[in-house]
Formats: structure tokens, C-alpha cells, sequence
């Protein structure tokens, strides 16, 4: 499996600030980097979900189970759910070792992290970004967090009563507005890359 990490939808997010004035609503399925196309929605995928995870992040890492479970209920329904590894010190090896570590089978975003970051507006780990595929365009429907397990650090419950994401995405395959997120994520910091 390749993991790949640079900057080659950095042209893409430019251009959508640009066109929108950093409020952009729908954002391109394709992009090209290196010669290639990359399409988020694989298969015809009916909505895409990222997924923000850490490595180092505790919280992140508690939700491995949930974002697997998701991934397997919805795939079938046209949900495609990546992993995106926005923090500079997850580099391919680490989220090897991660990915090894706690069995994740889901995959991992193909393009730069920190455009997705940028696209999706993320800010914590975990954090999750919803999107639409609608003629061939993306549309975010939903940003924010899993469920209401977290409700500060180092306050949980025993398990969510409110499951946010799950939500998002019926919501999302209904064709219906998604619920908004019940609180803020609660998590690790992304770490902006150097620059």
C-alpha cells in the first residue's frame, strides 16, 4: 500500500478559495497531481466521509472500532470513508505501524492531509467531514464530532448516547439535511505543518 504525502491538491484548494473566497460549497470529486487523477468517491460513491486521525491521539484512537464498524455498514450503500492523517509526524511508516496496531482495514486518503484539512476545515482528531456527491461535484453536509462519547478531555461517558456521524451519513444517503453536531469534538489539537 502506498501512502502518499505532498502538496499536489494544493493548486485545487487555491482555486477554490479563490473562485470562493475561502467559502466554498462544492469542491471537485478529481484533482491532479503528478500526472494523475484521484477521485475521493472510488466506485461511485453516493457520499464520502474523512476521517482525522493521529497516531499519538488517545481519543483517536478510541474510535477505531466505530469508524471500522461505520465503514463496513455503509460501504455497501455507496459511503466511502477515508482515513486522513493530518499531522506531520504521521509519516507513512507510523501510520503503517498504526494501521497494523489496531487492525484498520478502512483506507487511507491518497492525496496531501493537509488539503484535506483545508477542504474539510478540520481542527481536532478526531473529527469527521461529510460530503455529498451530487453531478459530479462534492458538497460538506456535516463537519464535527463521532458521537457524544467525549464530553471534554478527560471526561467520558460509558458509551455515546448521541452518534453524530452515524447520523450525518443517513441523513446524507436520505437526501435529507444532516443533523447538526450535538457539542464540539473533543480531542488532539492537528498539527499545522511546517512551513
Amino acid at each position: 500500500m502506498m501512502f502518499l504525502r505532498g502538496g499536489f491538491l494544493s493548486a485545487l484548494v487555491a482555486v477554490l478559495a479563490a473562485a470562493g473566497a475561502g467559502q466554498v460549497q462544492q469542491r471537485p470529486i478529481a484533482a491532479t497531481g503528478g500526472g494523475a487523477a484521484l477521485n475521493l468517491t472510488a466506485s461511485g460513491a453516493r457520499v464520502v466521509v474523512m476521517y482525522f486521525a493521529a497516531a499519538d491521539c488517545p481519543i483517536s484512537n478510541r474510535y477505531v472500532p466505530t469508524i471500522e464498524r461505520l465503514d463496513h455498514a455503509f460501504a455497501a450503500k455507496g459511503v466511502r470513508i477515508w482515513w486522513v492523517y493530518p499531522n506531520p509526524a504521521d509519516d507513512a511508516e507510523r501510520i503503517a505501524r498504526h494501521r497494523r496496531d489496531f487492525s484498520i482495514t478502512g483506507a487511507v486518503f491518497p492525496g496531501a492531509p493537509d488539503s484535506a484539512v483545508e477542504l474539510a476545515h478540520a481542527t481536532i482528531t478526531p473529527e469527521a467531514a461529510v460530503f455529498v456527491v451530487d453531478d459530479g461535484r462534492m458538497r460538506e453536509v456535516y463537519r464535527g464530532r463521532v458521537d457524544d462519547r467525549y464530553i471534554s478531555i478527560g471526561q467520558e461517558r460509558p458509551r455515546a448516547t448521541r452518534h453524530d456521524l452515524e447520523a450525518a451519513i443517513e441523513a446524507a444517503l436520505a437526501g435529507k439535511p444532516a443533523p447538526p453536531p450535538g457539542g464540539p469534538p473533543v480531542g488532539c489539537a492537528i498539527v499545522p505543518p511546517q512551513r
